[in-house]
């Protein structure tokens, strides 16, 4: 072999070698980002956290994923489409909060529809379907979803009745709460949860019904003296990957990533439920009051969530009275 050949053979072996390392290192460096709304001190941000550390730790390193929570890198209107536009590949939402786009995404927001965790894990299992299908066809793919803890109403005098929310300026999340304090008497004001404390502090809106969890994460206790639990919903987060992306990784890194998700799920919904009593105690602990529904109150809330529901069908067509008709089965 000549010198020239010798000099041939260890160039293009040493080319094999470098293409080996760089595929390698290219595979390593595969970038993922998470678009949240929530801060880091939420149940469901931790939950995230677990989930990434779960998946990078699984997969060996090849896939990295950094967290941007507290809107911090999209608000909650845009992280869907952020999703599906690539600017980020996994994002978390209020899934109702997109109702006007389906209405199978709000049907969790329909008051006083589900009132317990049983409820709830049957209402998710029946519109999981159609929630996946709705996903397919817009690029994105379902990973997991953890509902909040049961909402409560928040105020500055004790709720006896719905008829004390009248007049009041509420601060809503969705069309569905929008519609709720419309049927209350009230002034809705769509205000996204990163701007609660200021919605308040300005005279936007002086009371809101949402979850105990949120009312921590806000500081409810700076500009609310009351907290009345009264079951209402359980809304849940949805988190979802960007379906091209997913399809882009080695098959065991998806199978790792589906793994993570489904004890996310597990993880989550049981930490909503111990959610629901520590939280509901640090807003007592800061000196919120802690009321009871009256039978006055359930009742007429009871009216506006079966007002809802019959329009919701309304809204829904077919698909949605047969949801709606299994699910009241199931929990009969």
């Amino acid at each position: 072999m000549t010198n020239l050949r010798r000099r041939d053979l260890l160039a293009a072996t040493g080319g094999l070698a470098a293409a080996a390392v760089f595929g390698r290192a290219a595979q390593a460096q595969t970038r993922w980002q998470v678009a949240t709304a929530y801060p880091d001190g939420n149940f469901h941000t931790r939950n995230m956290r677990t989930f990434v550390e779960q998946v990078q730790a699984a997969s060996g390193g090849r896939l990295q994923i950094q967290v941007h929570s507290n809107a911090s890198l999209l608000r909650m209107p845009e992280i869907k489409r952020g999703v599906q536009t690539g600017q980020a590949q996994i994002g978390e939402i209020l899934l109702s909060a997109y109702g006007n786009e389906d209405p199978f995404f709000e049907v969790d927001s329909v008051p006083m529809l589900v009132t317990s965790t049983d409820m709830a894990r049957k209402l998710a299992e029946l519109q999981k379907q159609y929630v996946e299908a709705r996903f397919q066809r817009q690029g994105v793919s379902l990973l997991y979803w953890v509902p909040w803890p049961p909402s409560g109403l928040y105020t500055n005098v004790p709720v006896e009745s719905v008829e004390t929310l009248r007049g009041t300026k509420m601060r809503t999340f969705n069309a569905l709460t929008n519609r709720f304090a419309t049927l209350c008497g009230a002034t809705p004001t769509l205000v996204q949860q990163a701007e609660v404390p200021q919605a308040f502090a300005t005279g936007v809106v002086n009371a809101m019904v949402t979850s105990a969890a949120t009312g921590v994460d806000v500081q409810a206790w700076d500009f609310c003296r009351h907290f009345t639990p009264i079951g209402f919903t359980r809304t849940k987060n949805a988190i979802f990957v960007q379906t091209r992306a997913l399809q882009a990784l080695p098959a065991d890194v998806q199978a790792a990533i589906r793994t993570a998700a489904a004890a996310a799920e597990a993880r989550g919904w049981e930490a909503s439920d111990v959610e629901t009593l520590n939280q509901q105690n640090i807003l007592q602990s800061r000196g919120m009051t802690i009321g009871t529904m009256s039978p006055a109150l359930r009742d007429g809330l009871m009216r506006i969530g079966a007002t809802q529901a019959d329009e919701w069908v309304a809204k829904a067509g077919d698909e949605g009275k047969r949801l709606i008709d299994a699910y009241r089965a199931a929990v009969a």
